[in-house]
């Protein structure tokens, strides 16, 4: 039988593990989100991205749990934690500069949207429902966040001067200064917008791959008896998911910390390191005092 058949594919390479390589492949989530959290703490990001990252802790975790035993209350773990980390995003992206009582009811809407999907998806047990849901309010804090950035950090002179001649003020910034502050905005952006598209490449690569793995699930089960170990481990379609979803999702919520800084005003207090485009992750972190002098 189907069932029969899905049974001799786990536990293939080890005892301990049903899945092998979709269990280790989420290895990457943990190390990412430790990177992540002592990030937070060490460079003083705001706590809302520190949760996030442990939600985005729990996520992996949560995968690595189920793979490896295939029980579904790991299943639960696994998938309803990346909407409660996305929640997490979705607070931080439309909270911020808003009153208590916004941040209160945005809150308690959010409770309730979680715990509504929570209830819907174990009563439907549809995995279709958990992706959509994931799917939407991904791309709401997205989108949003894309725009606030354009909008607060982009400089535009032209607004600047009108704004300033209306409330009839002088500008307390030299010409020099001004012009320094807009250059370094510009660069910024463009370097956002490099880290966006960077991630979402990944991101939507890994759903990709993730999709032609389940539509071809039969004749890659067949290459991979084919090639064998180790070379068939390569033909894990899920497990390319794991490793290109969580590398995207960290480019994002690294993204957050640094758009939530600028959006402060404190561009000149923190700093992007992210060494090569191709070839290693990037980071927020305190600009030191010499360096400041330097600028």
């Amino acid at each position: 039988s189907i069932l029969e058949s899905d049974k001799a594919q786990d536990y293939y390479a080890t005892i301990y593990s049903a899945e092998i390589v979709n269990t280790l492949t989420n290895l990457l989530f943990v190390w990412l989100a430790f990177r992540g959290i002592n990030n937070c703490i060490q460079n003083g990001h705001d706590q809302i991205f520190l949760v996030t990252f442990i939600g985005y802790l729990v996520v992996g975790t949560g995968s690595f749990l189920f793979h490896s035993t295939l029980k579904y209350p790991m299943q639960l773990v696994d998938e309803l934690s990346m909407i409660y980390t996305t929640c997490l995003m979705f607070y931080a992206t439309f909270s911020h500069k808003q009153s208590r009582s916004v941040r209160i009811f945005l809150a308690l809407f959010l409770v309730a949207l979680s715990i509504f999907i929570t209830g819907y998806y174990h009563y439907l047990g549809d995995p279709v429902f958990h992706q959509n849901m994931y799917a939407l309010l991904t791309a709401v804090v997205l989108f949003r966040s894309m725009y606030v950035m354009e909008r607060d950090i982009r400089p535009n002179p032209k607004a600047r001067e009108a704004a300033r001649k209306s409330m009839g003020k002088q500008s307390l910034l030299s010409e020099q200064e001004q012009q320094r502050q807009d250059d370094r905005d510009r660069k910024i952006l463009k370097t956002m917008w490099l880290m966006i598209a960077m991630g979402l490449s990944i991101f939507l690569g890994g759903f990709g791959i993730w999709t032609l793995d389940n539509v071809y699930c039969s004749r890659l089960r067949k290459w991979r008896h084919e090639v064998g170990l180790p070379w068939g481990i390569f033909l894990e379609g899920h497990g390319w998911w794991h490793l290109m979803t969580g590398t995207g999702a960290y480019f994002y919520i690294v993204w957050g910390v640094w758009l939530r800084h600028c959006l402060n005003g404190r561009q000149d207090e923190f700093k992007l390191v992210w060494p090569s485009v191709f070839t290693s992750l990037p980071s927020v972190v305190k600009i030191n005092a010499s360096e400041k002098k330097q600028n």
